[in-house]
């Protein structure tokens, strides 16, 4: 037996998967938004971007309000759909990212945008693309991640 045909290795030619390719396509968006929100220009009002809260004046697109903490934590959903692209969890990174996009937007939904609740921050730009987000990614999640639990054991 190969070593291609037990596991595919350095050298080793691996079909990837559709939800394999989303994965990784979706971090590597994740990962240039984040990367985005700290260039000026993409981001408008850059010098009123704050670590974290309401008074940031930041935009990313000039729609999105931004912060260093929002920005982040695109960082880190970008690292974990690249990382989780790469093994058998990538109908996990699309559940549990998109519950979790879910709760955000319906967190945004019932803060007053204006109070220190909102210490990410959203805007409604913000809410309405994390209900899409989140439906997007558990449909992901359940369409393409159907069948692919028993073969991700064997990895």
């Amino acid at each position: 037996m190969s070593a291609s045909s037990a596991h595919p290795g350095i050298g080793a030619h691996h079909h990837r998967t559709a939800i394999e390719i989303t994965a990784l396509t979706a971090g590597a968006v994740f990962a240039l938004v984040g990367i985005l929100g700290f260039i000026p220009g993409v981001t408008t009002n850059y010098s009123e971007m704050t670590f974290a809260g309401h008074e940031s004046g930041a935009m990313l697109l000039g729609v999105f309000q931004v912060s260093i903490l929002h920005n982040v934590v695109h960082l880190l959903f970008g690292a974990a759909g690249l990382l989780m692209g790469r093994t058998a969890t990538q109908s996990r990174y699309f559940l549990i990212g998109g519950a979790i996009y879910l709760v955000l937007w319906l967190y945004g939904l019932l803060i007053d945008q204006a109070s220190t609740a909102n210490f990410i921050p959203v805007n409604s730009a913000d809410n309405w693309l994390h209900a899409v987000l989140g439906l997007v990614m558990l449909a992901a999640g359940l369409v393409l991640g159907r069948g692919i639990s028993d073969r991700g054991r064997e990895m």
